[in-house]
């Protein structure tokens, strides 16, 4: 970091608070603040909890200055901002290990396992450790990221690195765990044609179809298709084909012109036709 924003570490001795003034104290207080606060509310999951955090610290900032009488904190950072070094790039902070992806797709790394496509099966890959995320990097660059798992134990999937194995394999449909998070539409398109034979193959041609047109456009022919009562590969590949096709080609200006308009005449086909032959 230091070598990224380029300062020098400048430590305090240990256990001595009072060689940095009051921004020790001052950071305690309001931490304990804060948290006191936080006590009384109810957070969903750790992104509203840390959206909570940061409003309640930008609001820290109307507080007094402690060295500056009549002045807040926010007003004193406005008169100092001018004469700060512009932002750089910012810090790309992370923790990153290497790890061995599995048979099954899976790399295990902070107690918990996170799928990457199957073509990295049984390769070696770097992960990188962000505080929300892990970002599965390989020689051309990012293959996998993911919501990183807070408690131990879990397997993350993204069905999508699992299609190649479905294409081979179109029975992993059926209890595959990597496809139980499908969207919606997919899973009822799936419930709908696994309950006829040969359904899982008729549901592979359509994953397949994620890669080359992607997965918004799928997931909207299959809610055409759902509509219609009558789901097939061939009615959701024809409405993706017809939801991607660009507009048509511009007219060519010409000055060529018709003489003779053609005649709609279909018994002229009839002296296509030979006279019967009788073979002995």
């Amino acid at each position: 970091m230091a070598a990224h924003y380029l300062f020098e570490p400048d430590f305090c001795n240990v256990a001595s608070g009072w060689e940095k003034g009051r921004v020790e104290k001052g950071v305690q207080d309001a931490r304990r603040r804060i948290w006191q606060h936080a006590q009384q509310e109810r957070f969903g999951s750790f992104a509203e909890l840390n959206a909570w955090l940061s409003t309640q610290c930008l609001a820290a900032w109307e507080a007094p200055h402690p060295d500056l009488p009549g002045v807040t904190i926010r007003a004193a950072w406005t008169q100092e901002r001018a004469q700060l070094m512009p932002m750089p790039t910012p810090f790309d902070g992370y923790v990153e290990v290497s790890a061995r992806v599995s048979s099954t797709s899976l790399v295990s790394v902070a107690r918990n396992r996170y799928s990457v496509p199957c073509a990295w099966a049984g390769h070696r890959v770097s992960v990188r450790l962000y505080p929300e995320r892990v970002v599965i990097v390989a020689e051309p660059g990012v293959v996998a990221d993911h919501a990183r798992a807070v408690d131990r134990d879990h397997v993350v999937y993204n069905w999508q690195h699992y299609l190649p194995l479905v294409e081979r394999k179109p029975g992993a449909l059926r209890n595959g765990a990597p496809f139980a998070d499908l969207p919606d539409p997919l899973q009822r398109l799936r419930r709908a044609l696994l309950r006829h034979e040969g359904g899982d193959k008729v549901m592979a041609r359509v994953l397949m179809a994620v890669p080359t047109h992607g997965v918004d456009a799928v997931l909207v022919a299959v809610e055409l298709v759902l509509e219609t009562g009558r789901p097939s590969a061939d009615h959701v590949l024809n409405v993706i084909a017809r939801l991607t096709d660009g507009p048509p080609p511009p007219s060519v200006a010409t000055d060529l012109t018709v003489a003779t308009a053609p005649v709609a005449d279909p018994h002229r086909y009839d002296t296509l036709r030979e006279e019967e032959v009788t073979h002995g």
